[in-house]
């Protein structure tokens, strides 16, 4: 049974919180961020509220990005409690073949202490150049690294070390880690069907890459806040929790105050003595040990701590030691406010007086980077069709107006445009939704609903000339993407 359908249920009062509270919290996210995807909130082991934004939904699942260190951790802490590892032992030893020929004194003081806490003494994150090297592997690249400090002595945040502790499950086990933590992590949890992006190498990339949904983020965190146990079942040693949510060393100051609290095993402490995993664009798994309570988000942000802040505002202080009484009125309003959550579709009008004498024609391409040859609108009042012609192959979109609707193409978000990119094998599940945005312009806007990525597509039309202007909401490269230049055949 998935955590979805076996985390218990019950109102926000019962167990100490007022549904006011978590509607001004959800109220508080629509009006400051843009914007939240999903939340699932528990309160001494019950989900006291959730809620999906259409298009997202309960049973998809999201991209994590850094928030799969956690995971990669809980690994290392498994086999840790089997006795097949230290945190002491050397990086080196795992790797002896893959050692530069005269490896630095530095980097034989590597231990996998350090990996987990990001003190392994580069100066810079190795992930672009560990990737990036010809003729090497992952995990020479990362190896050949200059590491300028001593280990232990320097906090810098670097995903290579995360890889480096997926390599070090894989070298042990002879097993990809998502395998690996099959039986042991997600089978008693009950995540069903994870994804875990890999190397070229065939090891799972440890840093980022994993894909579950919201419900399974709120199970890992419960079992953290149980210290590990899980159904009356040790899933992981205590110590190992305690160990790996502890601040083992000082990462301040920072700008972002949440992310200056000190760091663990792959985990990051918060203000207010609670602790975190995240992932980049606003994908968190909060847990709130003095509260007993664990919050779950996922979203397509691009600055992380409004999150949290809100969170330190509405949720946290609004935590009581005892049930309160039930508040039907508020109940009952939380209730509506979580089961109407929608991402708003192009605000605009459904036809154009010139949508019919567009409508139909077919528009050749000039070359561009994304290989798309021609495009073909038909516009109606409640949906539009946008067939995309991509390496011989239409694509097509279709675009409610006023809500969205699900397709699959192979076109990506400008993100995914890159080596390193997590991206599905084959097509993309989208939800699309479009209007007139003015007399000679249709915007359409795709949610790429398993990930955090949109995109904006403004077309124009003039004559016979089209132009489509692509914009991402969030991303590490540039968020505005080739402009499109179309001719009517």
């Amino acid at each position: 049974m998935t955590p979805l359908a076996s985390l218990p249920r019950s109102t926000p009062e019962a167990q100490g919180i007022p549904s006011a509270a978590i509607h001004a919290f959800v109220d508080a996210a629509e009006r400051d961020l843009d914007v939240l995807h999903s939340f699932m909130l528990l309160r001494h082991g019950q989900v006291v509220a959730e809620g999906w934004w259409e298009p997202y939904r309960p049973a998809d699942p999201h991209m994590l990005f850094s928030l799969s260190k956690s995971f990669t951790s809980t690994a290392i802490g498994l086999l840790v409690a089997e006795g097949r590892l230290s945190v002491d032992d050397r990086v080196l030893a795992f790797f002896p073949g893959d050692a530069p020929p005269e490896p630095s004194a530095h980097l034989q003081a590597m231990h996998v202490r350090h990996l987990l806490t990001m003190t392994t003494g580069h100066a810079a994150d190795t992930t672009g150049p560990m990737a990036e090297q010809r003729g090497r592997t992952w995990v020479q690249g990362f190896l050949a690294q200059p590491v300028e400090y001593a280990p232990g002595t320097h906090f810098l945040y670097n995903t290579g070390a995360s890889y480096m502790l997926s390599a070090i499950v894989q070298k042990l086990t002879g097993r990809r880690m998502i395998d690996y933590l099959q039986p042991r992590l997600f089978a008693p949890l009950g995540i069903t069907g994870p994804r875990w992006e890999t190397s070229p190498q065939g090891i799972d990339v440890g840093g980022w890459g994993l894909s579950i949904t919201t419900a399974d983020i709120a199970a890992f965190g419960q079992l953290y806040l149980q210290k590990g146990m899980w159904n009356g079942a040790r899933i992981l040693p205590a110590a190992w929790v305690d160990a790996a949510t502890a601040p083992q060393v000082d990462n301040g100051p920072a700008y972002n105050p949440d992310w200056g609290q000190g760091y663990g095993y792959q985990f990051w402490r918060c203000r207010h003595n609670a602790y975190r995993g995240d992932g980049a664009f606003g994908q968190f798994c909060v847990v709130m040990p003095d509260q007993d309570a664990v919050l779950a988000i996922t979203s397509g942000l691009d600055d992380m701590q409004p999150p949290l802040d809100l969170v330190w505002q509405h949720l946290l202080p609004a935590m009581g030691a005892a049930p309160l009484s039930d508040d039907e009125a508020a109940q009952a309003a939380l209730t509506r406010k979580l089961a109407s959550l929608q991402l708003r579709t192009p605000p605009g009008q459904a036809l154009s007086p010139i949508a019919g004498r567009v409508s139909g024609r077919s528009y050749a391409v000039t070359a561009n980077p994304d290989g798309i040859e021609a495009i073909r609108f038909d516009f109606g009042a409640a949906e539009t069709r946008i067939t995309v012609r991509l390496g011989g192959q239409d694509q097509q979109i279709v675009c409610g107006f006023g809500q969205w609707r699900r397709g699959e193409v192979a076109l990506s978000p400008l993100d995914a445009r890159h080596p390193l990119a997590e991206q599905p094998a084959g097509r993309w599940k989208i939800a699309a939704g479009g209007a007139w945005t003015d007399g000679a312009t249709y915007t359409a806007k795709l949610w790429f609903y398993e990930t955090p990525f949109s995109l904006t597509l403004t077309c124009r039309f003039a004559g016979d000339a089209l132009t489509v202007d692509q914009r991402a909401n969030v991303g590490f490269g540039p968020l505005v993407g080739p402009q499109l230049q179309g001719q009517a055949d």
